[in-house]
């Protein structure tokens, strides 16, 4: 019994047994978390159009709401939205967007899965003036 536990033959396959057990947990992780980070991209870029269209037209109205909804359209994201001020916006007063949303990261489905909050804030100046 004793030759037996001394034994050395073998002991290569437990360990790549292991080493692939511990690499397919790390691909699932990665899989599971880079959507995120992509979540997280698309919702700057979503910020930014809606702030450059605020700033150009001048104004948080009818074009900020379509161009919200193209957006949401063509990134398949619906995140909140709200405007530091509404309405008409003077030459050179400032505008900011926050848009949050909330994305699942874990594993497994339901097990080991919580919901972050994504947030991103972008801010611009308007380029129109209103007599």
């Amino acid at each position: 019994m004793k030759k037996l536990l001394n034994d050395r033959r073998g002991e290569g396959y437990t360990d790549v047994a292991v080493l692939l057990l511990a690499a397919m947990l790390c691909i699932a992780l990665i899989v599971k978390v880079a959507p995120v980070f992509i979540a997280k991209s698309h919702l700057d870029t979503f910020a930014s159009e809606l702030v450059r269209t605020a700033e150009v037209a001048g104004r948080v109205g009818g074009e900020t709401t379509a161009r919200a909804n193209a957006l949401r359209s063509q990134l398949g994201i619906a995140p909140d939205i709200s405007w530091s001020r509404t309405g008409n916006i003077q030459l050179d007063e400032d505008i900011t967007v926050t848009c949050t949303m909330t994305a699942d990261i874990g594993l497994w489905g339901d097990f080991g899965s919580f919901p972050i909050s994504l947030r991103s804030v972008a801010s611009g100046k308007s380029e129109v003036y209103f007599k």
